[in-house]
């Protein structure tokens, strides 16, 4: 359809279990594939973006037997692709578009890289200087430092030291390092700037190491990458729910009076957006949390924050919803990334913020919501943005009606996701 109205809430509370986090579930994929051995992998996220990935590995060679709902094997290549030549469409997955240009420009074939218009104006020079330092033969089909890219087989060394930038996106970084042991590994990651979203990095960390290969921080802004033989097989590896999915639903909690508990997330969690709770614990929401589930619940008004979301930038979305909800001004910093993601997240959500009443300014890395009295009815765009319409769907606690604009635009994450919110509805 190509929108849905949503009439107004007045209450939310109840239990929600996550979908796999697509962080995890991507990353998870092209180790599986990278590694020795087969893989089980159980609750994998099924949306746009991990199809992405899975299509694209099949293509290269990869064997993936799906199993149950949400479970597969994947059958391991150690570190050689069968495919040496081939064309990947990759859509607007950032998450598979960065890490398979690092891991295919280390193994040797002749690939093209292509994805959706908005994907062809999202940066991609840093990852690809860093890959060209150690002999990648990468090439622009277009703009240069923006796909489409062609890869050569190259001559690639390792060599002692790489360096990168970490302040347009962490993904550039992680994508570097799932690559560097195929090369043998044995080689010091330079971050020559400020490391945006470091929790990422951190994630990635953790999952390596799950495959056998441990990189460990040799200094700030250091990460040294062990000598090895490539990736291990864990023989079964279950992927957490989406941390990032949850701030909609611990959102709702906050401002609809709660309580909601996320299941599939908590203490124990790999990802940094667990930490979306803190901020709502600042607002003045009610935060209890266990190993694997956070619970929220609220009462109005809460308050205004002025926070870095530098670690969680895609949480960041949805405390810029909750801003609506808490009398004053909230400054939402260092949210720069938001930029070259999906669409210009920070023109978008002003453009659309202010639909809804509120006063927005915004700067080249922050954005300032002053909330309104009441909230207005609106006709929300999502600019094929998935997380613009997910934090847009809380405006419906507000009291005013609300329109969200091509729905459809949350397969790439959450397919089921006004169903899963509507149910939350007291």
């Amino acid at each position: 359809m190509d929108h849905l109205d949503l009439p107004p809430v007045a209450r939310m509370a109840g239990r929600v279990r996550l979908p796999g986090s697509k962080s995890i579930s991507n990353r998870t994929l092209l180790l599986c594939a990278l590694a020795r051995g087969d893989t089980e992998v159980v609750g994998l996220l099924d949306a746009d973006d991990v199809e992405v990935m899975l299509g694209a590995l099949r293509s290269l060679g990869v064997g993936i037997e799906p199993r149950q709902s949400r479970e597969l094997a994947v059958r391991g290549s150690g570190g050689a692709f069968a495919v040496k030549r081939a064309e990947l469409f990759l859509g607007n997955a950032g998450t598979a578009f960065r890490p398979l240009t690092a891991v295919l420009a280390l193994c040797g074939g002749n690939y093209q890289l292509s994805g959706v218009a908005r994907m062809h104006e999202r940066p991609i020079g840093d990852l690809v200087a860093a890959l060209r330092s150690l002999g990648a033969d990468i090439r622009y089909l277009g703009k240069e430092g923006f796909p489409p890219l062609a890869i050569g087989p190259g001559d690639v060394h390792a060599g002692d030291r790489v360096e990168i930038s970490g302040a347009t996106s962490s993904q550039f970084v992680s994508a570097l390092l799932m690559a560097l042991p195929l090369a043998g590994g044995g080689a010091c990651v330079e971050i020559t700037d400020e490391l945006i979203s470091r929790p990422y990095v951190e994630l990635t960390r953790n999952l390596m190491a799950r495959f056998g290969v441990a990189v460990a921080w040799d200094g700030p802004g250091r990460l040294r990458v062990p000598a090895a033989d490539g990736y291990r097989s864990p023989g079964r590896i279950r992927v957490e729910g989406d941390a990032s999915s949850a701030s909609y639903f611990l959102a709702a909690g906050a401002i609809g009076g709660g309580p909601v508990r996320v299941e599939g997330v908590g203490t124990d969690s790999l990802q940094g957006d667990v930490g979306f709770a803190d901020t709502l614990s600042a607002m003045g929401a009610v935060v209890t949390r266990g190993p694997d589930w956070i619970e929220v619940s609220g009462q109005r008004p809460l308050r205004p924050i002025d926070a870095d979301f530098n670690r969680m930038p895609d949480a960041a979305m949805t405390a810029a919803m909750v801003a609506l909800f808490a009398p004053g001004t909230s400054t939402l910093r260092n949210i720069g990334s938001w930029r070259v993601k999906e669409t210009d997240r920070i023109a978008a959500m002003a453009a659309e913020l202010s639909k809804l009443g509120a006063e927005v300014e915004a700067g080249p890395d922050w954005l300032s919501i002053t909330a309104p009295d009441r909230l207005l009815p609106a006709t929300i765009d999502t600019y094929d943005d998935h997380r613009m319409a997910m934090c847009f769907a809380l405006a419906a606690l507000g009291g005013a009606a609300v329109r969200i604009n091509d729905p459809g635009c949350v397969r790439k994450t959450f397919p089921d996701y006004f169903a899963v919110l509507s149910s939350l509805a007291r």
